[in-house]
């Protein structure tokens, strides 16, 4: 684990550093849209489609998803209640449910578990997201965020607009193969792992790109606390405690485990700037768990 993390971290400071030196003065801005891009429309699709498609897809699948959804239904309630005893304003009680529920399950948690596991919890990762985190994000957080934001502007799209996206019509694709026990040309298997294999460095590259200093000063403090706790701490633990009553075999428990105590998504700032939450305590809500989750990931790997 310590060793997956040096290396994780050296390849995110060299996207940190792309923000400061802006070669060929594209900025990290820019050139995180265009990797992530990439990653979204074809290298993360081709992922799916060659791990979906070998998967053991059954019973297993809905207990990740039950995992999944009730880790971030009970993180959820724990930040409602704090931003109602702290009286937050409706921007700043939107930014921390968001940043406190939503783990960032693949654009950290796949290189992470990749390098520690192996390669066969790219499974556990891609069933975590798409069967439990992708569905409540874009359903129950996306209320929250019309909730506690600005949805006055009507152009906003469906909940449901997920569905129609290039990773889950590789999810229905690979599915349908799997269940058809449709061989896979080694062909086909071949350039499907190697574009799998660009995934994980391209992904934990543009996270370096996208975290950020700015803004943090002691005023912010009393709400980042709280989004740590609950984030690297009550998500895992609850994840944990269900698993104990789940049949995954061990190491199916421990990559799972794992996968939800990674520290907040980064997608949720594009919700909070689409309903006008509070992007500047989000973005700096995912920067200090991602700095803390260092010392946290190796704890929830080590606990029984």
């Amino acid at each position: 684990m310590q060793n997956t993390l040096l290396q994780m971290t050296a390849i995110m400071l060299c996207g940190a550093l792309w923000g400061v030196f802006a070669p060929n003065g594209l900025s990290a801005q820019q050139a995180r849209l265009a990797l992530t891009s990439a990653v979204y429309y074809f290298f993360l699709p081709a992922m799916i489609l060659q791990v979906l498609w070998h998967a053991d897809i059954g019973w297993s699948s809905l207990q990740y998803s039950a995992l999944g959804c009730v880790s971030i239904a009970v993180c959820l309630l724990c930040a409602w209640v704090l931003t109602k005893i702290w009286r937050c304003d409706k921007p700043t009680a939107g930014a921390m449910l968001l940043a406190a529920a939503f783990p960032n399950v693949t654009y950290l948690g796949l290189p992470v578990l990749e390098q520690t596991f192996g390669a066969w919890s790219r499974s556990v990762v891609i069933q975590i997201d798409l069967f439990a985190t992708a569905p409540m994000v874009y359903t129950i957080g996306v209320m929250l965020a019309r909730h506690y934001g600005d949805a006055s502007d009507e152009n906003r799209r469906h909940p449901l607009a997920f569905l129609n996206t290039p990773p889950f019509w590789a999810v229905f694709l690979a599915v349908s193969l799997n269940l058809s026990n449709a061989p896979c040309p080694e062909w086909l298997d071949g350039m499907l792992l190697k574009c799998s294999a660009a995934v994980a460095p391209i992904m934990i590259f543009s996270l370096g790109m996208a975290l950020s200093v700015r803004g943090l000063h002691p005023s912010v403090l009393g709400h980042l606390l709280p989004i740590i706790l609950i984030k690297l701490f009550a998500q895992p633990y609850t994840a944990r405690f269900l698993a104990g009553y789940s049949q995954l075999e061990a190491a199916q428990k421990a990559a799972a485990i794992l996968d939800l105590a990674m520290p907040s998504m980064i997608v949720g700032i594009v919700l909070c700037d689409r309903y006008r939450l509070n992007s500047s305590l989000y973005a700096n809500g995912v920067t200090v768990t991602t700095a803390a989750s260092w010392l946290s990931l190796p704890y929830w790997y080590q606990s029984p």
